[in-house]
């Protein structure tokens, strides 16, 4: 069986797309799967046991991408086309079966929802990552084995949803510090490329001997592969806190200029908290503009909301 997935470009959206990876892993076994993602995304699906190829698709003026994806899967007879990009490829092709993200699908549910809904699946299948031997042999040497750790994600690809370092700084040591839920923890603190000294403002105020340097270390798939090693993780909403639920780990996202009913970590073993005021309400204000904006947007949210989200989750995991 051949199946060709077209899925995202941004990192999030692309680890909520792998739900339907795992249906198909445990529907078709023998199935030999075609992936094509933003270049970024790549490193995330190299580990997939059913992968025959992944694609990467940068994004180029006039589509030429979608017409350079056409020309290499034309020629091909598909099986089954799943395109949550909603492009022309997945007409053009011949396939058996085509499941297509379209206007019919509400975007007001969760993304896991609607990539399930694309396939119209009665159930809705877990996101989960899988991770290539080198991807691990990486993670082992990034976070030797020794302890719990707790994995932190301070930053964000936009200032506005990024919570405070401060603020993160204070519920570490909450949970790390003397009679915390992960008292004496390693802290192992994650970034993206471009997101460095943000991030290493909260690495900086991790006690000495304890903090575990993990800002834009290694792929996508290379951080991943260490956050699974975690035994928590909180972080900003972002691809990083994505990667943490879909590989596992307890996960706390906090939210601001986002909106959580479509993009919160998923899974039970998941929760999150957000400002009192909705996206929309946290824009509105005049001289508003995103690639203007020099600040955080989430002060409203206080280190005593999520230090009692956190105490409630560790009950429940307890």
């Amino acid at each position: 069986m051949k199946i060709l997935f077209i899925t995202s470009s941004r990192i999030g959206d692309a680890i909520l797309s792998s739900g339907l990876l795992n249906h198909i892993e445990q529907t078709y076994p023998d199935a030999k799967v075609t992936i094509a993602c933003g270049p970024l995304a790549v490193s995330l699906f190299e580990g997939y046991p059913l992968l025959e190829q992944i694609i990467p698709l940068k994004k180029e003026k006039y589509n030429k991408h979608w017409i350079k994806l056409w020309k290499r899967v034309v020629g091909v007879r598909w099986d089954i086309v799943i395109d949550l990009r909603d492009s022309a490829v997945s007409r053009l092709v011949c396939s058996k079966r085509r499941c297509v993200f379209s206007k019919h699908i509400d975007k007001s549910e969760h993304k896991v929802r609607q990539n399930a809904a694309v396939m119209k699946l009665s159930s809705v299948p877990e996101p989960k990552l899988w991770f290539t031997p080198e991807q691990v042999g990486k993670a082992g040497a990034l976070i030797p084995d020794g302890g719990a750790v707790l994995g932190v994600g301070p930053t964000a690809n936009w200032i506005g949803k990024t919570w405070p370092a401060e603020r993160f700084i204070e519920v570490i040591e909450f949970m790390t510090g003397r009679g915390g839920v992960m008292e004496g923890a390693r802290v192992a603190v994650f970034g993206a490329p471009g997101e460095e000294a943000d991030a290493q403002k909260v690495m900086d105020a991790v006690p000495d001997g304890r903090g575990v340097d993990l800002i834009a270390k290694g792929s996508p798939g290379d951080a991943a592969a260490a956050l699974a090693r975690c035994g928590f993780y909180l972080g900003n909403d972002s691809g990083l806190m994505h990667c943490a639920a879909a590989a596992g780990v307890p996960t706390m996202g906090v939210f601001g200029p986002s909106y959580p009913h479509i993009y919160a970590p998923w899974g039970r073993h998941t929760s999150y908290v957000t400002t009192r005021e909705t996206f929309d309400e946290l824009i509105a204000f005049d001289g508003y503009h995103p690639k203007t904006l020099d600040r955080s947007l989430m002060t409203s949210l206080d280190v005593r909301g999520v230090k009692k989200a956190i105490l409630n989750m560790f009950d429940k995991i307890d």
